[in-house]
């Protein structure tokens, strides 16, 4: 049976280059990166994600009490260096519900990158602060609290702002239980919300916004094996003990990457002092 994931690491098993899947592997400050390229459509129908760039970050569980976020945070901001362009205004969207914990890594995400679009010139100055680049920062929320779909939102903002790229951060599902809580997944092709628990929204993509878009997701739920399910009543996803450790040190690594990649004259700690 295929379980549900939004990993592409997950999809990608037992590909090879041949088939269009090429995937190399690295470490880097004690992170275990995986770097996967969908290269054609083939691969594109054989993986089932379209065609782009994945990396998969593996490190210790965000809930260990022995991994530091800001220790390791830098693998990930390179990462994002990399995808965007170099210049121009930023939109970060921390995608999800605050109020169900294993779908709050976005808001919580949302809520430690710092956005600077109100901060420039001699403000910027004054507070020790320059050159920032451009950042917005949104919780769009979801459509039962407000009515409009996070992609209608986001949309909204790009047709205004002419962002130069959109970074998208939402929870994800993992095929692996091993992989909940621990695994990182950046890529340059969009995402499509809720897709890992069946509750397909849509797709927040380049061709969709007419801009650049990076996803980020870390996997808090995994579907409930077959042989336990008849005991628990149908389909059901599951989600670690810690999930509140989890999803609070999962946002803080992943605003440390995007505020390290976006203003990579401040450290995170410098940035924390002004929330």
């Amino acid at each position: 049976m295929n379980y549900r994931t939004d990993l592409t690491i997950e999809l990608a098993e037992g590909a090879d280059e041949q088939s269009g899947v090429k995937s190399e592997v690295n470490v880097q400050n004690g992170v275990t990166i995986t770097r996967t390229v969908i290269s054609d459509s083939a691969a594109e129908q054989l993986v089932g994600k379209p065609q782009g760039k994945y990396y998969t970050l593996e490190m210790l569980p965000f809930s260990d009490a022995a991994f530091e976020p800001d220790e390791c945070f830098e693998a990930a901001a390179d990462i994002l260096r990399e995808l965007l362009p170099e210049h121009g205004c930023v939109l970060a969207a921390g995608l999800g519900n605050a109020s169900i914990t294993p779908d709050s890594i976005g808001p919580k995400a949302a809520g430690r990158i710092l956005a600077t679009r109100h901060i420039s010139g001699e403000l910027a100055e004054k507070c020790g602060l320059a050159p920032l680049r451009m950042t917005v920062v949104i919780a769009p929320g979801v459509l039962g609290q407000t009515g409009v779909e996070a992609a209608e939102h986001i949309k909204w903002l790009c047709e205004g702002l002419k962002p130069s790229a959109v970074i998208v951060i939402d929870a994800m599902a993992a095929r692996s239980l091993s992989r909940l809580g621990r695994t990182l997944q950046i890529c340059d092709t969009g995402i499509s919300p809720g897709s890992g628990v069946g509750n397909d929204r849509p797709c927040i993509d380049s061709a969709y916004l007419g801009t650049r878009v990076i996803s980020m997701g870390v996997p808090t739920v995994a579907e409930l094996r077959p042989e336990d399910r008849n005991e628990c009543g149908g389909n059901m996803m599951i989600t670690p003990r810690e999930i509140d450790l989890l999803t609070d040190r999962a946002a803080r690594f992943i605003a440390a990457a995007v505020n390290g990649a976006m203003q990579p004259h401040l450290h995170p700690t410098e940035i924390m002092k002004l929330f």
